[in-house]
């Protein structure tokens, strides 16, 4: 049990400041009262979960939603909370001069337009103390015949380089990838296989981040993600949950199972001599977008619930499930990692958290707390 309290200890989270203000679907956008309404609300609820559950110590931020005037102070802020300021992610999907596209767009001064977007964020990060840009594009076509494919490519490719080039050295460009939406005819970043070649030819600091709700139907994400680790390419996560498409749903909500199979190839990745300086480097970070859910209650239940299945992929008694593989015992491989997968770690988290003086039960002291009551009377 100590040993796992101590592979606890190494398991943080980032969670992103989108997800404490009012969110919506493609129809509508939905008030939750007392929801954050500004980026210094936003820090205070993610200081609240981090507060309750005690592995939650960065957070996400979004430009320009999340936009001030005096960075230094939001960064002091954060810390008089207890947080620091995790991945910068520049929004290149709004303004309607990317109706065509950003980085790829035929438009030379649109282009150049989105790189200044994506520098004033490397700007921004050196400023908070931020070492990670995290780059999702909308960039596609919805016809074919709109653009051509090896234009966009690489036009792609120079405004990733002077991104990267120009990006101080000690700071990484995480590329994520999303098969379809907005786009519909083709996306130019839609799989691993295309993040993984533009951060190839990058270079060391440019790695794949991985979305869970990105990939189509029945995509084997462990499978993708062992191998970005054996590549030393997987820069991070996404962390969220879908029945359909991009749902970002609360992580596990629809398939426990999966998620429990990605943090086993991250937690044999940790115990591997040869990548476990690296594999500790890799970001868990939340992207959801709570809607039906209360936004603070439903990103706790996630960080619960991610740690439950992490402490499971612990659990899992990898000499077996060697000598199983070794001797093509399928019955007995999947068995190793259902005994795994079946255990209730819930008392042991109980335990844990009780050496770490946090709430046994983050959820239940967060109902009984009127946390939200309190922040519904400050921003009535």
């Amino acid at each position: 049990m100590e040993k796992i309290f101590r592979e606890l200890d190494e398991l943080k989270f980032e969670l992103p400041s989108w997800a404490f203000s009012d969110a919506g679907t493609r129809f509508a956008v939905f008030h939750e009262e007392g929801a954050a309404r500004n980026v210094f609300e936003r820090i205070e609820d993610a200081a609240l979960v981090h507060e309750l559950t005690g592995c939650c110590p960065s957070v996400a931020l979004h430009i320009p939603w999340d936009r001030v005037e005096n960075w230094e102070e939001l960064k002091e802020f954060a810390k008089e909370k207890g947080l620091r300021i995790g991945a910068i992610n520049p929004n290149l999907f709004q303004d309607p001069d990317y109706k065509y596209g950003s980085l790829t767009n035929p438009s030379e001064k649109i282009r150049k337009k989105a790189i200044a977007h994506v520098m004033e964020c490397v700007d921004i990060a050196v400023k908070t103390g931020s070492k990670v840009i995290s780059l999702w594009l909308a960039d596609g076509t919805d016809y074919p015949g709109q653009d051509d494919f090896r234009s966009r490519k690489k036009r792609l490719e120079e405004s990733l380089k002077y991104i990267y080039d120009n990006m101080p050295e000690d700071m990484y460009l995480f590329i994520e990838y999303k098969f379809f939406e907005p786009a519909f005819y083709h996306t130019d970043i839609p799989d691993w296989g295309t993040s993984y070649l533009l951060a190839e030819k990058l270079g060391e600091r440019a790695l794949v981040l991985v979305d869970l709700g990105h990939h189509a139907q029945g995509t084997n994400i462990e499978y993708i993600v062992a191998t970005l680790l054996s590549e030393r390419k997987l820069g991070g996560f996404h962390l969220n949950n879908r029945k359909y498409a991009d749902d970002d749903l609360t992580i596990a909500s629809i398939n426990p199972y999966e998620v429990f199979l990605i943090f086993k190839e991250i937690v044999f990745a940790w115990r591997d001599p040869e990548l476990s300086d690296f594999s500790k480097k890799v970001v868990f970070m939340f992207d959801q977008a709570h809607i039906t859910k209360p936004k603070i209650l439903a990103t706790v239940q996630s960080v619960v619930m991610a740690q439950e299945l992490f402490a499971k992929a612990l659990l899992i008694d990898e000499n077996r499930l060697r000598e199983a593989q070794k001797k093509c015992d399928v019955v007995e491989a999947e068995e190793a990692l259902m005994d795994a997968f079946r255990t209730d770690v819930r008392p042991l988290l109980r335990e844990y958290r009780k050496r770490k003086n946090l709430p046994e039960d983050p959820i239940k002291v967060f109902r009984e707390g009127n946390y939200m009551e309190k922040r519904r009377r400050e921003r009535r």
